[in-house]
């Protein structure tokens, strides 16, 4: 008999306490209403609040509810890639635990699945609830990365996606350290649709994704999918050439109708190298991006340590990182 759950929906937490139940609730009544098997594989991201034992209680009254929980935070991003190595459905539906994205849409994106789809990305159509700075910042996001990057990935979509099992066998064999997976799961190919929703206002709780993530998220993104940043110093190194080259006889000949008190040589001397200085510090800072990502993936280490396992079968753990930790039944 084949005890694997038609579909496998993955759920990172990180200090979302006040959101589980109703996360459970609204999962439960959308996924029985397929009439087919099914299981939730919550990943528990160091959370600092009760949101663990939550999950726990929850494991022990439903079997369908599964527990990882990391020994600290990894970010949401690795949280999610623990959740699809953990999973064992035929397709699995990745959503953040704070219901901004609506469980509800699921069953459209299993329609889409059965349809013969392999990838179904859900496209934000309207975000409730958000400042003009975030919607400003996300919308330029999409749009440069949309625009540098070798992979085409959809505008305005996030992780809320359901992926066949073969795209998740496939995103778990990729194991770098600075993820972007809506980027992989682009860059995988495949079947793909989108289907596009209104992104509600969070309920409960606060944004974890602030500025200072917000941008470490656009740097794995651009670095890990383009390389455009490098490219571009050739061209801005050829612009420099090329003014520097104009600037000695333009300056030459207005010293000779203005003086030779315009413009001070030390002054100029002065601004040029100052100039010429902040462009060799920012690329050194970008070269420096792409050599720490590759110091990364040198390092050879897990991308996450499961401190515990919850409702799972020894035989559910997944090989693909290397921790042993106790699984509670």
């Amino acid at each position: 008999m084949n005890d694997r759950p038609r579909y496998s929906i993955v759920a990172p937490i990180y200090n979302e306490e006040g959101n589980i139940q109703n996360l459970y609730d609204r999962i439960c009544q959308v996924m029985d209403s397929t009439g087919e098997t099914w299981e939730l594989v919550t990943v528990n991201d160091g959370s600092r609040d009760r949101s663990f034992e939550l999950l726990e209680a929850l494991s022990k009254k439903d079997s369908r509810i599964k527990v990882v929980n990391f020994a600290r935070n990894f970010g949401h991003q690795i949280a999610v890639t623990a959740g699809l190595d953990y999973t064992s459905g035929e397709a699995a539906v990745v959503i953040d635990a704070d219901l901004q994205d609506p469980p509800e849409m699921i069953l459209e994106m299993i329609e889409r699945w059965k349809a013969g789809y392999q990838v179904v990305y859900a496209v934000r159509e309207q975000r409730k609830g958000e400042s003009w700075f975030k919607l400003m910042t996300a919308k330029m996001f999409y749009r440069v990365i949309y625009r540098i990057t070798d992979v085409d990935i959809p505008l305005d979509t996030g992780d809320f996606r359901l992926m066949d099992r073969k795209v998740v066998d496939a995103l778990g064999a990729m194991r770098e350290h600075n993820r972007f997976i809506r980027g992989m799961t682009s860059w995988i190919g495949f079947k793909q649709t989108g289907i596009t929703y209104v992104r509600e206002a969070r309920e409960w709780g606060e944004t974890k994704y602030p500025l200072r993530k917000m941008v470490s998220f656009a740097m794995d993104a651009v670095t890990g999918f383009s390389y455009f940043p490098l490219q571009i110093m050739i061209y801005v190194s050829f612009i420099l050439g090329v003014l520097a080259v104009l600037a000695i006889p333009i300056i030459s000949v207005l010293r000779i109708i203005l003086g030779s008190g315009f413009l001070g040589g030390q002054v100029t001397t002065i601004a040029l190298l100052l100039m010429l200085s902040s462009f060799q510090l920012f690329f050194l800072f970008l070269m420096g991006q792409y050599v720490a990502r590759i110091y990364d993936e040198t390092r050879n280490r897990p991308l996450y340590i499961v401190a515990t396992e919850v409702g799972f079968k020894r035989e559910e753990s997944p090989k693909t990182h290397e921790v042993t930790p106790e699984t509670e039944k």
